[in-house]
């Protein structure tokens, strides 16, 4: 029995395949036909469950071609099980990131992209396979899902199942977590997911704190400069790899990811929720937020057109809550206070937009120092993603 079953949003198609026993085979994704399966397949995993938001199919092609830097230095192989009948019954990614592994000088292997029925027949076969692969290229650890590592989408699910995703972040199902702990995998670490909502005025405590480190430290904080885009980004990319490179499982990125990255982004940018923070005129701080697009992109089902991107110019307006996705500072100026001034400018600017609440994800669980202060300002947390791993 799943203990996470009650949750789970299942649909009639899943029923039927759950009243026998059924068996699988798992195949090596090649050819491009294969790609587009493994691609679309949680369109058919998800079909009817209210909260799931698809991506766009165009992007998600665009993402896992060639064109992506990632690939520069990780190694991938997909996977795809079938069941007796041919038809598709989940996925998985195998990846080495050997930029992350030379760094660290560890032998970390990586699984990500995991969908699947509710099988642990189907399950384990798809996890095997992973777990073959990395083992025959002389890994000494699998851990994940990381989709392709945490400078993306990565974490099962494991708290908020009734909340709908927001923009960027995995909406997976609850009986993952019984597959990991059936297949032999550990918790490596909680990925939390804080909101907030302004209730009318930004806290009394935080605009005063604010106050006294901007005069205290003498930075200027500022909207982006979307004429300078080029200038900002390459500026933007030095605090990225400076404020994160001591947090857990961390790579640090490539100028080319970077740059593909900010130029994703470039079309959804609301300049006045992208902010920075200068000291002397040197970029010392920043924070990303983007509104939650996945409102929009739920309707859209994975397609710009026919109808999607008239659903995409006019939904906007319906949006009221924002992710704030990056925040950090340099090194130097860690502890100063910097961060929870960039988080009152951008409440301040979302409440003039509109915006009426916000996630502030993802918080390391074990990043207390961050988590005390949300909490003071009355930010609960409402989600929790989890990253397994196992030895191999």
């Amino acid at each position: 029995m799943l203990k996470h079953a009650r949750a789970l949003e299942i649909t009639p198609r899943t029923r039927r395949e759950k009243t026998g026993p059924m068996s699988y085979t798992v195949r090596q994704v090649f050819t491009e036909s294969d790609l587009k399966t493994f691609i679309d397949y949680p369109l058919n995993l998800y079909r009817g469950a209210p909260r799931f938001v698809p991506h766009l199919f165009k992007e998600r092609k665009k993402f896992f071609s060639r064109s992506n830097p990632i690939f520069e230095f990780t190694d991938v192989a997909y996977f795809l099980a079938h069941d007796a009948r041919g038809k598709t019954a989940g996925r998985v990614t195998a990846h080495i990131n050997h930029r992350a592994n030379q760094a660290a000088h560890i032998k970390n292997g990586y699984f990500g992209f995991f969908e699947c029925t509710a099988d642990i027949e189907a399950a384990s076969k798809l996890m095997q396979a992973a777990e073959e692969w990395l083992r025959s290229r002389g890994m000494a650890v699998i851990q994940g899902p990381f989709n392709f590592s945490t400078n993306d989408e990565c974490g099962f699910l494991a708290q908020g199942f009734d909340r709908p995703p927001v923009i960027m972040m995995p909406y997976t199902q609850p009986y993952y977590l019984d597959f990991m702990d059936h297949l032999g995998y550990a918790p490596a670490k909680d990925l939390l997911t804080y909101e907030y909502s302004h209730r009318g005025s930004i806290p009394e405590y935080l605009v005063h704190y604010s106050h006294r480190v901007q005069q205290r430290n003498q930075v200027t904080i500022r909207a982006l400069d979307m004429r300078r885009f080029e200038e900002e980004v390459a500026a933007a990319f030095q605090i990225y790899n400076s404020a994160w490179e001591e947090n857990w499982g961390f790579v640090p990125m490539t100028e080319a990811e970077f740059d593909y990255a900010a130029h994703e982004f470039k079309p959804i940018i609301e300049p006045s929720l992208v902010l920075v923070a200068e000291k002397e005129g040197r970029m010392v701080g920043l924070s990303l937020s983007l509104p939650d697009y996945n409102v929009v992109l739920r309707k859209m089902k994975g397609r710009l057109f026919p109808f999607g991107f008239l659903h995409f110019l006019f939904g906007r307006r319906s949006i009221h809550h924002i992710r704030v996705i990056l925040l950090g500072v340099l090194r130097e100026y860690r502890r100063s206070g910097i961060d929870l001034l960039l988080i009152e400018n951008t409440f301040r600017n979302a409440m003039a937009k509109g915006y009426l609440s916000g996630d502030l994800s993802w918080i390391l669980e074990d990043n207390l120092l961050m988590r005390r202060a949300l909490e003071r300002m009355g930010a609960t947390v409402s989600k929790i993603h989890r990253i397994y791993e196992k030895k191999l």
